[in-house]
């Protein structure tokens, strides 16, 4: 199977399947003698496999990982759940983050509705 073909099936762009098999989420592709890469149609499940776990919050680094891990067989849920506990645990520290954020810009915006910008009085707090 061609690259477009293989992005196509897989729902991605075709720089997507190149940066993929960069980056070793794709085993590199086999190529004719004209140059194209020929792809097995394994090469869309494991896509898809990795945009799901993107999807989930995984890392590229972590998505390679968890696919190294799958590749070299045994994986089980309980030997890998930790990598989805990892992925809760950044989740929950970035949702605190920007609800941090938000508390604070929304703190500013009712200073600003009450006449005491803090974007034109230079009392913007940290």
């Amino acid at each position: 199977m061609k690259i477009g073909q293989v992005a196509r099936e897989a729902g991605v762009s075709v720089d997507t399947v190149r940066f993929y098999e960069r980056r070793g989420i794709l085993p590199a592709a086999e190529r004719r003698p004209s140059g194209y890469r020929v792809f097995d149609a394994a090469a869309v499940e494991r896509i898809q496999m990795a945009k799901a776990l993107q999807e989930l919050g995984f890392t590229l680094d972590e998505v390679s990982d968890a696919l190294t891990a799958h590749d070299q067989g045994g994986a089980t849920c309980d030997s890998q759940r930790w990598r989805l506990e990892a992925v809760v645990h950044r989740l929950d520290a970035k949702i605190a983050e920007l609800t941090r954020a938000r508390h604070a810009a929304m703190e500013g915006l009712q200073d600003c509705r009450a006449g005491r910008c803090r974007l034109t009085n230079g009392l913007i707090r940290h």
